[in-house]
């Protein structure tokens, strides 16, 4: 059985970047990931390199940026007054925070930069602009 649209997979797999850098690994998890094909809950590239494989079938698969989580977005990198940060918010380089826009949507964003007065926030994925390198194994296939 090969797998297709609508099929329930489950599967192993090694993500790392063009530089070797390793940023997901089911199998160091100790738990595949399993997921019904063509319903969208993946990356678009990943849906795209299951179909067609079997149950023990192994693959090595290059996603673009396109494919995965797009282009870097300067535009998604905005700066906001320290005040609209709760009372002793110590911002940290690098570390990701949560809120809510105006309209009660929760976000995550990864601080690039602040001042004493601003905060600078990157709303891009942390993935965004990169290619990305999968090593997938099969495991199961149902209809």
């Amino acid at each position: 059985m090969n797998v297709e649209n609508g099929n329930t997979v489950s599967f192993h797999y090694v993500g790392t970047l063009d530089d070797g850098t390793e940023f997901d690994n089911s199998i160091t998890r100790g738990e595949p990931l399993t997921s019904q094909i063509g319903q969208g809950q993946m990356i678009q590239g990943f849906e795209s390199a299951l179909l067609g494989m079997e149950v023990g079938e192994k693959k090595s698969v290059l996603i673009n940026a396109n494919d995965a989580y797009g282009e870097y977005n300067n535009d998604a990198v905005r700066s906001f007054p320290i005040d609209n940060f709760s009372e002793g918010f110590v911002p940290i380089l690098g570390e990701t925070v949560q809120g809510q826009n105006e309209l009660g949507q929760t976000f995550s964003a990864t601080i690039k930069e602040s001042t004493e007065d601003t905060v600078t926030l990157d709303f891009n994925h942390p993935l965004a602009g990169k290619n990305l390198n999968f090593e997938i194994e099969v495991l199961t296939i149902e209809d």
